[in-house]
């Protein structure tokens, strides 16, 4: 496919009240009664379109990444859509995050014009889709999961045209399952570990490829780490809410949370990845480094987001309840993403409308591989213009 359009970028700022019972993110975005987005309108020179690709991951920006420029220099009109959360997730409810992703919305479709809107939802960005869909199709959410009012019902979502769940996760909280280090046995002495849990670590017997009884004690252990995690969490906010006081939230590290055997063992799970490595870099650096993913949240933060029990954010359940049609893209060397996260969600998805496809030897940010970038880019396009859904 061959990308022609030269590109505008226009910033986008939205601003909308928001009564807060404190203060949850640093700076202007989430202070002062108000809630400030910040987003990047993509489009291509000379070709207007009434259809707007919307791209929007919980906690990061995308304007930089080269799927939603390609998708524009391929003549689709692309915004990228910051949440109040950008660039730190330390507290984000993603609750909330679903208000943000409808304002935007609702100025695309009232203010800019657009006629159809389409919610595709990379990496991270694909579980968010699929909740922003089930809830703006059916709404059922009035409170978050640590029991705070959030009026997703009464917030009229508006409904997008179609989704795209491309190199995506069911959600945060099951990728979290998948990666998070069982070794660990206290968490405020992370070097206290399980030496047979440790796969990282010299001491333990166990090596690649692992016996299908040792997985499933692992998993049985980072199941059993999470909901450990989790517990603390809603005692702790027992703690703090019956001591009546102006102490209402807690912030906390959870140490080691990139342990997944499949980055070791490619006999699990396999696809084309690069074994030793994941899209951080090396798997056991990530491990113990700052910028694992769940490293740093709060107490609240911890259940909308990371609690495998309680956070409404599960891609699963949320394509079961959703009508509108559904593109569903598996990257086929994905080194973030394990390979049964985007099938598990396109065989729970309701909409009758459906297509499952996969990108051969795709990594999950296509880095290098601009003619795979093209390619999928070009089967996103034409699986819109089939439908209607996109000019062509």
């Amino acid at each position: 496919m061959q990308s022609t359009h030269e590109l505008t970028f226009e910033w986008v700022h939205l601003s909308y009240k928001e009564n807060a019972a404190f203060v949850e993110t640093y700076g202007f975005s989430g202070n002062q009664s108000a809630v400030n987005l910040e987003g990047v309108l993509i489009r291509p020179s000379g070709k207007p379109s009434r259809t707007l690709l919307v791209f929007m991951h919980p906690a990061s920006t995308l304007q930089l990444l080269p799927i939603p420029r390609a998708a524009a220099r391929a003549g689709a009109h692309v915004l990228c859509a910051g949440s109040r959360y950008a660039r730190n997730d330390t507290a984000a409810i993603l609750e909330k995050v679903l208000l943000d992703l409808g304002a935007y919305i609702r100025h695309a479709k009232h203010v800019w014009g657009y006629e159809r809107i389409v919610l595709v939802g990379w990496s991270g960005g694909g579980s968010l889709a699929m909740f922003y869909q089930a809830q703006a199709e059916r709404p059922t959410i009035t409170h978050t999961p640590a029991g705070d009012p959030v009026d997703i019902v009464g917030s009229g979502l508006i409904p997008a045209d179609a989704v795209i769940f491309q190199a995506a996760h069911i959600s945060r909280a099951r990728l979290l399952l998948d990666i998070i280090d069982p070794s660990v046995r206290d968490e405020l002495r992370p070097d206290d570990r399980d030496a047979d849990l440790d796969i990282y670590g010299p001491a333990n017997p166990h090596r690649p490829p692992y016996s299908g009884a040792y997985i499933g004690c692992y998993r049985a252990a980072q199941l059993a780490r999470m909901r450990r995690i989790t517990a603390n969490v809603k005692s702790t906010l027992t703690t703090l809410r019956d001591q009546g006081t102006a102490e209402v939230e807690r912030g906390f590290v959870t140490h080691r949370t990139l342990a997944d055997p499949r980055f070791l063992d490619g006999a699990l799970d396999p696809n084309d990845r690069q074994i030793g490595w994941c899209y951080l870099g090396n798997p056991e650096t990530v491990n113990a480094g700052p910028v694992g993913l769940a490293r740093f949240s709060t107490l609240r933060a911890w259940l909308s987001q990371w609690s495998i029990d309680d956070s409404n954010a599960d891609g699963e359940a949320c394509a079961a309840r959703i009508g509108a049609p559904l593109l569903a893209i598996e990257n086929s060397a994905d080194d973030a993403v394990p390979t049964y996260h985007t099938q598990t969600v396109f065989k729970a998805a309701a909409s009758r409308d459906k297509t499952y496809e996969i990108m051969p030897g795709a990594t999950h940010y296509y880095a290098g591989q601009p003619e795979l970038l093209d390619r999928v880019t070009a089967l996103t396009l034409t699986w819109l213009q089939e439908r209607d859904l996109i000019e062509a």
